[in-house]
Parts: structure tokens; sequence; C-alpha cells
């Protein structure tokens, strides 16, 4: 059970409500849920605390990519298992000891979400739903132009920039199970149950044939029955390494199927098609013609008949325009009538059955004395004494008929020991009555057995959350964070105290420290660590610690991890850590020794308030002013449609030499930035300011204030940053500000994911 409907209770607009998580969690361990895949850090301690026999699954939503971060996560909550990205490697995977670390899950099949997941903005920033909360909707399966320079470019039938093809990794099965992976995710949001059973019958025999070290018994008809019921194309995804144009094609975006060949010729009602592999086509079969075109245009119809090679269509149903069919379209299946209605009856005809416990029952008895049955230490006798048999005495056989009328109960039989003695017999009603007597036992030693508690299970909620005292205001005071070197100029002259650095190309850090540094002054500089931390990727912070900057802006866990005993460097937690919640916010400045954290960028105005409500504010940080993060990908958008590589091996390094943006479908124009790691963010046009709500969170005590820069050159950033400083120091108000920044900004602002939806 994923955690986001129990997330919901926490963070309802009204505000956060630990009675009601509490109430939810305790309800799920009285139903006898085995595990909730949590991505919360507060809302996991919480069901250790109230609910400890549910296990703990750490969602891939926690962005767990290194050791590093697993074993902080782990410390925490002696986690049951854990989900990694999507993104990680086979050899990454490896790095992570799978047979010795907590018990790891891995995705194998099913869409792949480009971005990384818990790392996903977009839904929220573009119209406010939470991608972390469940509400995902999936902008990276829309059309995108690509703009170079400021020059729309000419992507022929690539369109699909950020939509990548399907995961399917049955044949990397065996390198997982031998490396020690206990669990194989199929991601099957709004499938279908054919979807389900086709899939999983796949890698059911997968994983069986793994185990056993044989090989594949997986059929090619049984392959093809999991590609049908759908795909937008099969690929291992990040498995088995970096390709990036390998995994995300531009194609298209949503279901596509098997393409079965090309068309030859043809006319009105009919073709004549090229064949291509062993995937033929039958009457009733649904195809579509893929020729480069707008996806939305696109046409395609049901097979009436077929004579050989040619294809036959219904007048009467067909509504294919044939003057835009052509030779050379490719022709792609998209629909089986008959292998849906054959993967139908499979879970159709299957007949679920209880998990019960099997029975180990002993029988005993001589002339004259009681039965006995004896199971699990328990111990049931008759009140009937056994008799001589004149005729049918008590065998295995007719003791296993009825002892094993378990009906209903969470029991069935598992093996009968007879050690009774030879030709007796008792009334079949004193059976029944000891075995129900049996059962009565069982049920009441079950209920009797103590919570299997984990050593972090002591806790209370009053441990949970935070305390809030009472305390005098801090002054109200601006940082900003600069990714560029004149961007740090611009915000030491306008007397900005707390700079943090967010370059690209970490080796100016360097220049970045020093710039500050040169200026003398009070003013400190942190580094920011990427958001990302995959294995053997501690160099990135060891590369901070060198240049000796005054803080560390933390963004993975990883990091976390890293800098947790670096007592003379101040730690601020970024919004990447999705402090969401006060017990969150309590974890991360006690456990991870954090200074101050940055707020999440998943709450609004109102859980914003509510939360700074219910933890001391000194603790937390704003961000006033931004251009919104919306997708972080591993996938690299520059390697894939501005050059001919796969990897940053080979991709001749685009991203240093262009300015890159992506067209959405409304005109909306997002730039996009390659990090240290080659990975992508894609940044809302629009810049997001809480202008006016300042005086609203002003009042709740929170004093720290920050200013996100992107791309702007040195005059708009001092200028904005002056803005804002007449904002704080009560020489405008936010409705002024706000009609302010709409003129300064090329692209107007928006109030994103501070609003409140109604």
């Amino acid at each position: 059970i994923h955690d986001r409907k129990i997330q919901e209770k926490m963070f309802e607009i009204l505000g956060f409500s630990k009675e009601e998580a509490e109430a939810q969690l305790r309800l799920l361990e009285r139903s006898g849920v085995d595990a909730i895949i949590v991505q919360d850090l507060g809302l996991a301690m919480l069901c250790r605390a109230v609910a400890p026999s549910i296990e703990i699954h750490a969602s891939t939503q926690m962005t767990i990519t290194s050791p590093e971060g697993l074993e902080f996560i782990d410390s925490l909550y002696k986690l049951d298992r854990a989900v990694l990205s999507r993104e990680l490697s086979l050899v990454e995977i490896n790095k992570f000891n799978p047979s010795e670390c907590v018990p790891l899950e891995v995705f194998v099949h099913g869409a792949l979400c480009v971005a990384y997941s818990g790392q996903c903005l977009t839904s929220e920033s573009l119209g406010q739903r939470s991608a972390n909360r469940g509400e995902c909707a999936q902008a990276c399966r829309m059309p995108y132009e690509l703009v170079i320079d400021g020059v729309i470019q000419d992507m022929g039938e690539k369109r699909y920039l950020l939509s990548p093809q399907d995961l399917a990794a049955v044949d990397l099965v065996p390198d997982l199970v031998n490396q020690g992976v206990v669990s194989y995710k199929i991601e099957g949001r709004l499938k279908t149950p054919e979807y389900v059973a086709a899939v999983t019958r796949v890698y059911r025999k997968a994983i069986d044939d793994a185990v056993a070290q044989r090989d594949s018994t997986i059929t090619d008809h049984e392959r093809y029955a999991m590609e049908m019921t759908f795909s937008r194309g099969l690929s291992t995804g990040w498995l088995a390494g970096t390709d990036h144009p390998y995994l995300t094609h531009g194609k298209y975006g949503k279901k596509r199927g098997i393409r079965v060949g090309t068309v030859e010729n043809c006319g009105p009602g009919w073709i004549v098609f090229n064949q291509e592999g062993d995937i033929g086509l039958k009457a009733g079969d649904g195809i579509v013609f893929d020729a480069g075109e707008n996806r939305d245009l696109e046409q395609g119809s049901r097979i009436w008949t077929v004579e050989g090679t040619v294809l036959n269509f219904s007048n009467k149903h067909c509504r294919i325009n044939w003057d835009r069919i052509k030779p050379g379209i490719e022709i792609y299946k998209t629909d089986d009538p008959k292998l849906n209605s054959e993967v139908k009856a499979l879970w159709k005809n299957t007949k679920l059955k209880p998990v019960r416990s099997g029975l180990q029952i002993t029988v005993s008895g001589a002339q004259g004395s009681a039965l006995t049955l004896e199971c699990n230490g328990l111990t049931v006798t008759t009140s009937e004494l056994l008799q001589p048999a004149e005729n049918r005495p008590l065998t295995t056989e007719s003791l296993t008929a009825q002892l094993g009328r378990l009906g209903n109960t969470a029991y069935e039989l598992g093996n009968i020991e007879n050690k009774l003695e030879d030709g007796l017999i008792i009334p079949v009603s004193a059976l029944n009555r000891a075995r129900r007597a049996l059962v009565e036992k069982l049920d009441q030693h079950a209920e009797a057995q103590p919570v299997i508690e984990k050593a972090i299970s002591k806790l209370t909620l009053s441990d949970i959350m935070p305390a809030n005292p009472d305390s005098e205001p801090a002054p109200a005071e601006l940082s900003t964070l600069t990714r560029h070197p004149h961007q740090i100029e611009a915000a030491l002259e306008a007397g900005i105290n707390r700079i943090y650095a967010d370059f690209e190309d970490i080796r100016r850090y360097k220049e970045a420290v020093e710039i500050v540094r040169s200026a003398g002054g009070d003013a400190t500089i942190h580094l920011a660590t990427p958001r990302i931390q995959k294995p053997q990727e501690t160099g990135y912070f060891k590369f901070i610690d060198k240049v000796e900057p005054d803080g560390v802006l933390i963004r993975n866990l990883g990091a976390v991890r890293y800098f947790e005993d670096h007592d003379g460097l101040y730690r601020t937690g970024d919004f990447s850590l999705n402090c969401a919640n006060p017990a969150t916010a309590k974890i991360l400045k006690e456990r991870a020794s954090l200074d101050h954290l940055t707020l999440s960028y998943d709450l609004n105005v109102q859980q914003l308030i509510d939360m700074l409500d219910q933890a001391p504010s000194e603790w937390f940080e704003l961000t006033l002013h931004q251009h919104m993060p919306m997708f972080h990908m591993e996938h690299c958008v520059f390697c894939t449609f501005m050059s001919t590589g796969t990897s940053y091996k080979d991709c001749g390094r685009p991203c240093e030499k262009h300015k890159v943006q992506l067209r959405d479908r409304v005109g909306q124009l997002h730039t996009l930035a390659a990090d240290v790691g080659c990975r992508n963010t894609l940044f809302n046009g629009r810049a997001q300011t809480g202008a006016r709500f300042y005086d609203e969170v002003r009042a709740t005590g929170l004093s720290r204030y920050r200013i996100d820069f992107l791309d702007e050159d040195k005059e708009s950033t001092l200028l904005t940053l002056q803005a804002y400083q007449q904002l704080i120091e009560k020489k405008t108000d936010g409705h002024m500000l706000w009609q302010d920044l709409g003129i300064m900004e090329k692209l107007g602002v928006t109030e994103g994911t501070l609003e409140v939806k109604s």
C-alpha cells in the first residue's frame, strides 16, 4: 500500500494532522497489511512508532541512488526493503552489495518516469497536481519542440523529447538474481488485468529459471503477449548502462504495439504490405499507420479481411483518408482480439486461493484413552475414548478427510502424522469438536503473540513531533542561489550575506569561493551538491570539501551521510530532501545534523503556514522567487537530439555550447540545463514568486527567504534582489512587487506551487 492516501490525510489543506495519520496506520496494522511503501521520512518514523508490525519499504520516491543514501535511511528505521531508483545500472546496483545490505527491490518492467522519482515537480508547477502524491499529469508524454539559441529546430517526427520507451528487463533478471536482488517490481499504474496476467507470467518464469540456473523457458508467444498488452516500445532502460537515444527516441509517447512492416502499395479500402519479422496480421487486428506525423492526426483501423499480403478494410467502419496513405509508411499492430481473449482467460479462469497456514498435525492415542491432536506446540484431547472398531477403523486417509475441513479459517491442512494404535475408532462428532477446539487454540495463540517490533519502535508521538517554543522572530534576511559568477557579483553588490553557488561545472566552485572571499565583508559562500549521487560519485563531495566553503547546500541522501560529521561546515538541507511536515523536519535537523532546511516545493502557502505553526520557524528557509526545477533527469536531451553520441563520452558536449529550451504545446519556453553528472533539469520558463504571500508567511516568524536565479544577467539579478529587499524592508508590498516582477520578467510570473487550488 503506497503512502499517497495517508499523506493526503497528513497534509490536508487545513493542516497537518498526526492524529489522523496515526489512525490510518493503526487501521492498516489491524487489517493485516504486510507493508507500506513510504516516501516521507516522518511518516515512516510514525509508522515504526504506532504500527510496528508493518514492514517499511523505502519507496523509489526516496531517490535512493547510492549505498551511502541507503545506509542513512536504514540507520533511521531498520528498513525491511528498499526500492532503488530506476536510473541505476546493473554495475551500479552491484555496488550496493545486494546479498548483504537491506533487501533490494528493482523495477524490471513497465513505464519509466523520465524524471527521478521524488524529484519531479512538473505536475505541481504547471497544474498543482503533485506527482509525489500520486497525481502525475504525465507532462513527459507530451510533445515538445527543441529551441537552440532561439531557433526552433525541425525535428521531423521526433516530437516526444521527454518520453522514454517502456522498460523490459526480462533478459537481465538472471544478472539481478545472481547479484542478490530479492524483489522485482512491475509498474502497473492504470493497466488492465490482461496486462498484469501477460507480464507477470513472463517474469514469474524468468525468476524461476534464474533461481534454478536453467535456460529460459519463456516462449516467443509469451513475449509477444507481454509486448502487445501495452508498450511504447521496449528497452532495458538504464539497467544495461547509458545509451540515451536507445531509451528515448522521441517518436511517440503512448501505446504503440509492434511494428509489422511497411506499406508497399495502396488504394481506397486496401493495402499491400511488406511483412517484417514473424508477427503476422489477421482479420480483426487493429493497426496504425505511422507516417511520422502529428500523433493526434495519425490514422488506423481494424482489418476486415486478409488475402496473402493484401489487407482489406470495411468501407462501413473504416474512417481512413486514403489520400494520406503512401508506400513506405510504417505499420504497427496495436491490437489482437484473439490474444486478448487468450490472456483474459489466464486470469478469469484462475481461482484465487487465500494465503493460509499449512498445519502439521500429529494424532495419537490408544484403546481406552482420549484421542490427542498436537500442532504448533498446542494440544487438544477428546472427552470421548478410543474404542476397538468393528468395521471402519480410523486411518490416515479418514483423519485427513475429517481434519482437513478447515473451511474459511486461516488454516489449511498440511500433513497428518498418524500415531494411533491400529483398529480404533471414535465418533466423527468428537473428531470434529477436537478440530474446532484446535483451531480456536491456534487463533488465541496467534492473537497472544507479541508484535515483533523494530528496535526503533519505542518512540512515542511526542518523540516524533518537534516542540515549537515561543521565541521572538529574527529580522528577515535574503539569501540567493546563483548559477554564474556574475550573479555572485550582483549579490555582493546588493549586500546579500548568504550566497549559494550551483554551477554546472563544479571546477568553478573555487572561483565562486574566491569572489566572495576577495570581497571581504560578512558574506558567506555555500556550495550546492548535485541533486543525485550515484555509487562512486563521492568525489563531488570531496571536491566541495577541498575548496573550503563556509557551508554546503545538501541535495541528496548520500550527501547527508557524507557531511554529517563535518561540524565546521554550515549544512543546509535543500528542497530535494522533501521536507514537507514537522516530523520529517525533526529527523533532518536532529538525525542528519542539518543547520536549517529549505521548505519543500511540494507545499502550497497554506500548508507552509500550517507547518511553520508546528515547528520552530528558525529551522527553515523559504524560496520566495525561482524558476521551478521541474524535470530532473538522467536522460540527456542534449546528447539524444543534438549529437550522434550515446553518452557523455562521445556526445561532444553540446550543453556547453548552446542555450537550449523546450517549447511546450501552449508555446511556453522552458530552459534546459545540464549538471556536473550530465543530468538534465528543465526549468519552468515563468518565474514563480511568493511575493503576495510574504506578509502572511512572515507572521509565522519565518526570517530566511531565498531568491534563486537561472540565467539572468548581472543587471537583472541586481534589480530582482533589490526589489525583494524593498519587500522585506517594508518599502513596498507583495501586490506591488507582483506587478513590478510581471514587467521585469520577460514571460511574467506565476504563483505556481504556492497557490492554494480551489
